[in-house]
């Protein structure tokens, strides 16, 4: 990691760790934007050391971070992203970059089939990052045959070219790759795990994310709200198995949210009227499908031969219902469909009339 050239103000970690937000979860105060972005430049160039930084992830972990925190951490790395925009407006799927390990990878197939129903689709993750390593869709795509060492330049064509696009983590966003180390030394998750998922490097308007907890999709809007470099016009977040952006199959929370509000002293964020959030059973679309049907031994490579089996239209069940209504999640999060069924439908067209399967193709291809 580079060490720090740079100048900085009045707030090194260690004295926002004793005077601000290092007491306990109880007694800690929360960083102003000031604090934040300080606290983040530093670790950023190197410059705590690596006792002081654990000391402030875990801190910050403790207390939970506030949506202005992370709209400062957010900018932060914003500020250090190489953006490249496809001609495209894409939806962003922002899953965990820590990967799967227990169920398929579903978003490949998912944006493939989205990409050939109209809805551009990007992903981006990096390789195997802490602290989980599992597969993410980087690996997934390498097993399909797909290019991922991709310069930001390259995968914004790809978006153009085949309606979908991978990014990958060390080409657009090598200041987070060179705290990889400082990560996997620490052992559990920071803030960084969340704001890396918000890096959008297409700049698009749209942002497909999944939660565990509806406050915490709560959070995600509140955050790109405060956040002075995004400017999204509208967020779709649901339940996601392990953490990842692929639907909870039975009963799941969605939560969706347009930049509508701020206007005539309307609340912008998740307290707003623009914030809404309802339950879904995939029972209603005629799939009869648990978590437990999705398992697989060897995500990256399940995943990859399911991807192929259920575009070239070959498997029926559980994976083909799920990558369907995942497909129309997506569709709908961009509003290409005026509600999840009528995106449902158009899904399996597009599965059915093969053109799916030729998005996968495409981007072999590329």
């Amino acid at each position: 990691m580079a060490q720090a050239t740079q100048e900085f103000g009045e707030w090194p970690l260690k004295r926002l760790m004793t005077e601000v937000c290092g007491s306990g979860h109880k007694s800690a105060d929360d960083l102003t934007r000031a604090q934040a972005t300080e606290a983040f430049e530093r670790i950023l160039a190197g410059e705590p050391d690596p006792t002081t930084l654990g000391a402030f992830w875990l801190s910050n972990r403790w207390k939970r971070n506030t949506p202005e925190e992370l709209g400062a951490y957010v900018d932060a790395m914003c500020e250090r992203v190489e953006y490249a925009e496809p001609d495209v407006d894409p939806v962003d799927c922002g899953a965990n970059y820590d990967g799967k390990g227990r169920s398929a990878i579903l978003g490949v197939a998912a944006g493939a089939v989205a990409a050939a129903a109209g809805t551009p689709v990007v992903v981006h993750s990096g390789d195997r990052v802490p602290t989980q390593k599992q597969d993410a869709y980087k690996h997934v795509l390498d097993e399909l045959g797909v290019r991922t060492e991709l310069t930001p330049a390259d995968s914004a064509d790809m978006v153009d070219e085949t309606g979908f696009g991978f990014y990958s983590q060390p080409e657009f966003n090598p200041a987070i790759d060179d705290l990889f180390d400082r990560r996997d030394m620490m052992g559990v998750r920071s803030f960084v795990n969340t704001i890396e998922t918000l890096a959008n490097p297409a700049g698009a308007s749209v942002h497909l994310g999944s939660f565990y907890h509806l406050a915490f999709a709560k959070k995600v809007v509140d955050t790109f709200v405060a956040s002075e470099f995004h400017d999204l016009d509208r967020v779709l977040m649901f339940q996601g198995m392990e953490g990842y952006d692929d639907v909870r199959p039975g009963y799941t929370k969605v939560a969706e949210w347009d930049a509508v509000g701020g206007s005539d002293g309307e609340e912008a964020g998740s307290g707003g009227a623009s914030f809404d959030d309802f339950e879904i059973e995939t029972a209603e679309y005629g799939m009869d499908l648990e978590e437990a049907d999705l398992a697989v031994d060897d995500v990256a490579a399940d995943s990859a031969e399911i991807t192929e089996a259920v575009l070239a239209g070959d498997r029926d069940g559980a994976f083909a219902d799920a990558v369907a209504v995942n497909a129309a999640l997506r569709i709908y999060a961009r509003e290409d469909a005026d509600s999840i069924e009528q995106g449902l439908e158009t899904a399996r067209e597009v599965i059915d009339d093969g053109s799916a399967m030729g998005v996968l193709e495409a981007l072999r291809g590329f």
